[in-house]
């Protein structure tokens, strides 16, 4: 059954996923929860502390947006950025191409790189601009392999009460084992069971404020 876009308070989109019942965003605003979390939580916090070239891990690509709002970030400093999205169930073209990102963000420039990080060969690089290579990985994260290092991480994965398997301390583990020393994760859950499987899995966690309608998130770092 396919996907089916909706507008969020911001005016940009999210999809809906019928088969799970869920939003890929928040209602309040697509734009503004991925820009919040993932964006200012987790890229530009790194990047004021370590402003070097990134490798960075998503694990839920799905509409592309924490991509493309990365993007557009770096695109600003020029700095390098090796993308890594892992996506298991890929949108096809008709659930991609009518994403109105690129008009909210009054970026038309990025309109092909958009279309690129979804069309992207398997596991091949592809250098969307000068300073961003995307690499997807059309697998789950239980599969995903790797010799790569991350810095940042975005777990960006349905919720814990629609795919608990995905928050369990030993995927987290695995996550913890791929980051480099000092390397973040951010994500939107702050779920009590959440933190302890970070915690178990050897993150230094702290909840800070969440976007619009959310009060907390969590960022954790390898300590």
């Amino acid at each position: 059954m396919e996907r089916q876009k909706q507008i969020t308070a911001d005016g940009s989109h999210t999809l809906y996923e019928p088969v799970l019942n869920v939003t890929y965003h928040s209602v309040h605003g697509a734009v503004q929860e991925s820009r919040h979390i993932y964006v200012e939580a987790g890229l530009r916090w790194w990047m004021d502390i370590q402003p070097v070239a990134l490798n960075i891990l998503e694990v839920g690509f799905g509409t592309g947006l924490n991509a493309l709002l990365t993007l557009e970030a770096v695109q600003e400093r020029q700095l390098t950025v090796h993308y890594h999205a892992i996506e298991p169930f890929p949108l096809n073209d008709r659930e991609f191409s009518g994403l109105n990102y690129c008009a909210v963000l009054q970026r038309p420039n990025l309109a092909l790189p958009f279309r690129q990080m979804h069309v992207a060969a398997g596991n091949e690089p592809l250098a969307v601009s000068p300073w961003f290579i995307v690499y997807r990985h059309l697998t789950t994260v239980q599969e995903f392999r790797t010799p790569q290092l991350f810095n940042l991480v975005y777990y960006d994965a349905f919720a814990p009460d629609v795919q608990p398997e995905l928050w369990a301390w030993e995927l987290f583990k695995k996550i913890f084992d791929a980051m480099v020393i000092n390397g973040v994760l951010v994500t939107y859950c702050s779920k009590g069971t959440v933190r302890r499987a970070l915690i178990e899995a050897g993150f230094s966690v702290e909840k800070i404020p969440g976007p619009a309608h959310k009060r907390e998130m969590i960022r954790a770092v390898r300590k």
